[in-house]
Formats: C-alpha cells, sequence, structure tokens
C-alpha cells in the first residue's frame, strides 16, 4: 500500500474499528452485570411481595393461591405474580407444591431454603430467589428464565450495534474526506513540481500551506539552491580549465610551429623544450580535472583502511624522481612503523599534490621533507619545503580551484591544493598551511584525530623498496 491517504484512511479506520469493538464490549459487560442486578432485584422483591400476601391477615388462598388457605397444603396456580413474567411457586416445608404461577414447572426451582441460586430443569436454565417462612411452614421460589435475560442483553447490544454501525460508516466516510483534505497541500505541491522543466530552478511557491508542508517546500527549496550552486560551480570550473588548457595548448602549437621552421638546431631544440614544458603542464592539469572530477563524484565518505604513512610518501616520492631532481623529497624515519586509518586513493591523492606542489616552488638546494609532529589530540603529517611560502594574505585563498598567487611557477595551473583540500575534507581530514621563518618556506601538514594513528617503534634499517606500500589490516 504505497498511497499515503489508503494507509492513513486504513490506519484511522482499524484504530477506530477497535476502540468502537472494545467500547462494544464493555458496554456489553457493563450492561450485562447490572441487567442482572436489576433482574436479581426484581426476583427479591417479587418474592417479598408474595411473602407478604402470605403474612396479610386478609390473606386467603383465593386472592393468590386459587382460594385455597396456605395451611390446607392444596395446590392451585398463582394469579397474582403473573404479571411480573416470572415463575413463582409456593411449597410447604414438608415439601409439598402449594400454589405456582402458569409460567412456573412442576419441578421445584431450587433446593435452595434460601438466597440466590441457579438451576437446570428440563434444560431451562433458571435464575431463582428462594424465601422461607417457618412460621407459616412455607417457602416462596420466584424464578426467572435466564434465556429471557440474555435474550434482553442481546436486543439492548444490537440497539447500541446497529446506530454504532451506521455511526462507524458514516464515520469512515468522514475521516477519508478529512484525509484527502489534509493531503490536499501535498498534492498541490506535487502537481506543482511536476509541471516544472529541468532548468527552471527557482524557489517553490504554493502559497499558503500547513506547518507540516512548508518545511518539505523550504527543505526542496535549499536543494534548489544548492543545485544552482553547484551548477554555476561547474560551469565556472568548466570555463577556467577551457582558458587554462587554451594557453599551454597555444603555446605548445607556437613551438612546435617554431622548431618546424627553425633552420638553427639550437633553436629547434629550444622550442621543442618549450612545446615539451607545455605539454607537461597540459598533461597535469589534465590529470588534475580528472582527478578533481572523481572527488567530486564521489559520494557519501570513502572505505578506510590501515596504511603505513612512511611507505606510502616513499612510494609516492620514488613516483615523481626525475632525471633533473633524483631526490625530490624524503621521509622522515619516525614515519616508517606510522600507520593511519584513512581512504588509501585520497590519502596518496592528496599527499602527491602536495610533494608535486613543493617540489615545483621549492628553491632550496635541499629537498622538501616528509615529517610527523606529534600531539595531543591530532598529529601531524607535515611537509616542509624551500619555497617562498605564500603571502599572508592569500593563504586562506590558496585552496581555491584556479587561484593562482603571487608566488605562481610556470606550469602551475592553481588546482593542487583545492585538490588536496577537497579529498582530505571527504576523508575527515584536515589541511593546514603556515610559513616557516627559519629556514624560510612553507609547511603543509594533513591533521590526523590521535584516534586513526597508531605509532609502532620499528627502526628503519634501509630504505623501503620503490613504491611499497604497507599491507592493510581491518
Amino acid at each position: 500500500m504505497n498511497s499515503i491517504s489508503a494507509r492513513l484512511f486504513t490506519l484511522i479506520l482499524l484504530a477506530t474499528t477497535l476502540v468502537w469493538s472494545l467500547g462494544m464490549a464493555w458496554i456489553y459487560s457493563g450492561s450485562k452485570l447490572e441487567l442482572e442486578r436489576v433482574l436479581d432485584a426484581r426476583l427479591e422483591e417479587a418474592t417479598r411481595m408474595v411473602n407478604s400476601l402470605i403474612d396479610s391477615a386478609d390473606f386467603t388462598v383465593t386472592n393468590a393461591v386459587s382460594g385455597v388457605r396456605v395451611p390446607n397444603r392444596s395446590t392451585a396456580p398463582v394469579s397474582g405474580i403473573t404479571d411480573f413474567k416470572l415463575a413463582c411457586q409456593v411449597w410447604s416445608i414438608d415439601g409439598r407444591l402449594v400454589g405456582k404461577s402458569s409460567a412456573a414447572p412442576n419441578t421445584q426451582l431450587t433446593q435452595s431454603s434460601s438466597g440466590f441460586s441457579n438451576q437446570d430443569i428440563n434444560g431451562t436454565h433458571w435464575r431463582v430467589y428462594a424465601r422461607e417462612d417457618r412460621e407459616r411452614g412455607v417457602r416462596v421460589l420466584v424464578g426467572d428464565n435466564i434465556a429471557h435475560r440474555e435474550r434482553l442483553v442481546r436486543e439492548l447490544i444490537w440497539g447500541l450495534a446497529v446506530p454504532g454501525i451506521v455511526v462507524l460508516a458514516v464515520l469512515s466516510g468522514l475521516i477519508w474526506i478529512a484525509i484527502r483534505q489534509g493531503l490536499a497541500p501535498l498534492s498541490r505541491l506535487t502537481h506543482v513540481v511536476e509541471r516544472r522543466s529541468g532548468d527552471e530552478l527557482e524557489p517553490i511557491e504554493i502559497g499558503s500551506t500547513a506547518s507540516e508542508i512548508r518545511p518539505v517546500v523550504d527543505a526542496l527549496n535549499g536543494h534548489l539552491q544548492k543545485v544552482i550552486v553547484a551548477r554555476e560551480h561547474e560551469r565556472s570550473v568548466t570555463a577556467f580549465a577551457a582558458h587554462e588548457l587554451r594557453t599551454p595548448l597555444a603555446g605548445l602549437r607556437t613551438q612546435v610551429q617554431i622548431a618546424l621552421a627553425a633552420a638553427d638546431p639550437a633553436m629547434r631544440d629550444a622550442a621543442l623544450k618549450n612545446a615539451l614544458v607545455a605539454a607537461d603542464r597540459t598533461t597535469r592539469m589534465a590529470r588534475q580535472l580528472l582527478s578533481l572530477a572523481q572527488i567530486d563524484a564521489g559520494a557519501g565518505k570513502a572505505p578506510q583502511d590501515w596504511i603505513d604513512a612512511g611507505t606510502r610518501l616513499r612510494a609516492i616520492c620514488d613516483e615523481l624522481r626525475t632525471k633533473e631532481n633524483t631526490a625530490p623529497a624524503t621521509v622522515d624515519d619516525a614515519l616508517y612503523g606510522c600507520r593511519i586509518r584513512v581512504n588509501p586513493d585520497a590519502f596518496h591523492l592528496a599527499a602527491r599534490n602536495l610533494t608535486e606542489n613543493a617540489i615545483q616552488h621549492s628553491r632550496s638546494v635541499e629537498p622538501v621533507r616528509w615529517t610527523l609532529v606529534k600531539g595531543d589530540k591530532h598529529f601531524a603529517i607535515a611537509l616542509d619545503d624551500g619555497g617562498p611560502g605564500i603571502p599572508d594574505d592569500e593563504i586562506g585563498m590558496v585552496t581555491k580551484r584556479f587561484f593562482r598567487g603571487r608566488h605562481k611557477c610556470a606550469v602551475g595551473s592553481g588546482l593542487g591544493l583545492s585538490i588536496v583540500e577537497t579529498a582530505l575534507d571527504k576523508d575527515g581530514l584536515s589541511l593546514r598551511l603556515e610559513n616557516r621563518h627559519s629556514p624560510a618556506g612553507l609547511r603543509a601538514s594533513i591533521l590526523i584525530d590521535a584516534a586513526r594513528i597508531e605509532l609502532q617503534a620499528r627502526p628503519r634499517a634501509g630504505e623501503p623498496p620503490a613504491g611499497a606500500v604497507a599491507p592493510a589490516s581491518a
């Protein structure tokens, strides 16, 4: 059952029927007890009345027991009791039937000398009240057919059930109408959203509506605003990427044309080298754009695993080793045996871009270096370079996409630090940038919670093999 209206109607109708049934059962039980109490009181009162007739001075059997006096012990019908629709018997103490009403059987209604009792006579159930008068030597028995009592109870319940069923049917219709009216704003919202095209991202307006629907409308409008921001962001990224790619591609074309037209070997070699630089820049930017798109497309939190930080960073350094720089970066011994719980791909991407960025900006003959900085709640895996650092007014802007500050390098595109921050943020980590003064340079730190890091005392016996990755454990 996928319809909210049908589900609400069914639940409310079931609940109403259940409450109604419980109420009817309660009324039946209470009415039955009350009716039995009233009928028992009638039995007792009828017995007193018959006994009072016997006790009266002018009482003769003619008035109550067909004209025969009680001491004569003769059997005769009792006419004065028939108005009560009860069975009445008058028995002598010695066990002879003195008189009875027309509804009474010939068998004694009860063997009890006094009080209430239930008796089964010839398949008929009786409720009997007995009163014994030893002075006059008689017992008065007045009985009520239990089947008549049950019929009275059934008639009472049917008298309540029939109107109840009619009321329940009417109530069901009213419940359905109320539900449809109550869900009308939701239907109106559905129609508004269905009529919209994919390009219509304006806020939804459905006028005055129920307070329960308003949060849904606000949430939809908030989501539409996020879609607008994401679309504008994609457009800006596409525009920036097209602009940034156009420059190295144009330079590459120019240098190739120069190389083709040059008669001087030195000029041709220089043009080819410049073309190679432009090709490297284009390749790096394409790789960064793909990495950025891959990070943005990732939904939810990436799976994490334990990796050895030193081994993974050593593999990245070896990956970036070139002929021009045979030792682009080093890893401090403290990082070997330092196990961190991260998403391996995200950490690798962030660390690689930080290392590549540091190598490009470093002006010192000293290689860039990865170190471990211990803290109480957080640890930092820090990368120090010998570059010019970042001006204080730009340090909060360098992680924006395509932002290139005053100290930009020739092959940079302004995406490296943005990729780092996005990848770390997806993995629950953070990036901190700070300038160093002695020696000068920049420190880029990956901050990790202490709960996600394990330090194992393990002396480093030589360099790990290039590209080695520590075995992961859950």
